[in-house]
């Protein structure tokens, strides 16, 4: 394993933006950022050995701050949405920014995880980085020391290690917000990607997509992914819950789950390249996002415009608003804890 590190660019503020590149013994490569700790490109061989990028990113280190999308980017406090912005923990109501459809908050807020820089450094084979995000931050309480390990091996897996420890009560939910194609992230056509989800069950929510707190079954409706399916084959359904995303943009919650055991959550495969990512982690969910307002982010790392879903997200997590929903595993973590959860993607071919 070769770890380059160079630097990208410098913040207004004269901070080094460090762009690691990590390749394998097939030389496969990863390109990381510690702009929100973030993947910047992925790029792996098709069956025939031809490589290409399959993960969305941008050309210029400063479309990474700020970005709609949260490329490739890791979310945090708290990935995805915490419903009017609140939660009560331990008996004390905590209030957060607002920075969704103007009451809710997601990702962590504007200035969330995905919009710091981190602290990063080379260990051996890996790249790890780390951030502290004080008491208060976005309304969260407790000091919160957050750290994400990338591992990327000769049998082209990525395991993306999140660890936290907090300094008083808190919620926790990281994860990794890339954007996949396996076509090839110039390619487009992301939609006739193929994918299987051993879920049962998505997560119901309202027109602001915040979860009720119930489970639906995904028999018989566009939300059933348990045999594999182009992306597109249902997406334009006349279905209420794509009306509310303007498609997938819904979590599933996978069958078999234990906390702290790697589940086999399915697999993205393209026919076309014959490109395969299988996806396996210890989070209880998965939010499936097919890009719908891809439209008007900033210029691809290969020059192009990006057009609605030209990329999905696959954003293994904690199930959406679980502070506020009892029901769902607990997203709790006290002093003395370690948060750690991992999401392994692995690429091969058929």
């Amino acid at each position: 394993m070769d770890i380059e590190q160079n630097i990208w660019g410098f913040t207004p503020e004269g901070e080094a933006v460090i762009l690691y590149t990590m390749t394998n013994g097939a030389g496969a490569q990863v390109r990381l950022s510690n702009i929100g700790a973030g993947i910047v490109s992925i790029v792996v061989p098709d069956r025939e050995g031809r490589m290409a990028d399959v993960a969305l990113g941008y050309d210029d280190f400063k479309s990474y701050f700020n970005d709609g999308p949260c490329m490739g980017k890791t979310p945090g406090r708290f990935a995805n949405r915490i419903g009017f912005a609140r939660f009560t923990l331990d008996g004390k109501e905590y209030r957060l920014t607002r920075n969704c459809n103007g009451r809710h908050h997601l990702h962590g807020g504007d200035a969330g995880f995905a919009n710091k820089l981190w602290d990063s450094r080379v260990e051996t084979d890996r790249v790890v980085f780390s951030l502290l995000s004080p008491d208060g931050d976005q309304g969260y309480p407790g000091d919160l020391d957050a750290e994400v390990v990338y591992d990327w091996n000769d049998d082209c897996e990525l395991e993306i290690t999140l660890y936290a420890r907090t300094s008083a009560p808190t919620v926790v939910n990281l994860t990794n917000h890339a954007y996949f194609n396996l076509r090839g992230e110039a390619e487009g056509g992301a939609l006739e990607n193929v994918l299987k989800l051993n879920a049962s069950c998505f997560l119901e929510t309202d027109a602001d997509q915040i979860t009720t707190g119930r489970r639906t079954p995904v028999e018989g409706t566009p939300m059933d992914f348990r045999e594999p399916k182009p992306l597109g084959r249902d997406i334009n359904a006349d279905y209420e819950p794509l009306r509310f995303g303007y498609g997938y943009d819904h979590c599933w919650a996978i069958d078999g789950w234990e906390p702290g055991r790697l589940t086999d959550f399915g697999f993205l495969y393209d026919p076309q390249s014959g490109r395969r990512m299988t996806i396996r982690s210890t989070q209880p969910g998965v939010q499936i996002y097919t890009g719908n307002w891809l439209e008007g982010c900033p210029r691809s790392i290969s020059g192009h415009e990006y057009r609605n879903r030209d990329g999905v997200a696959i954003e293994c997590q904690a199930f959406p608003d679980s502070p506020n929903k009892p029901e769902f595993p607990s997203v709790v973590l006290r002093p003395g804890e370690i948060y750690e959860q991992r999401i392994v993607y692995r690429f091969d071919t058929l």
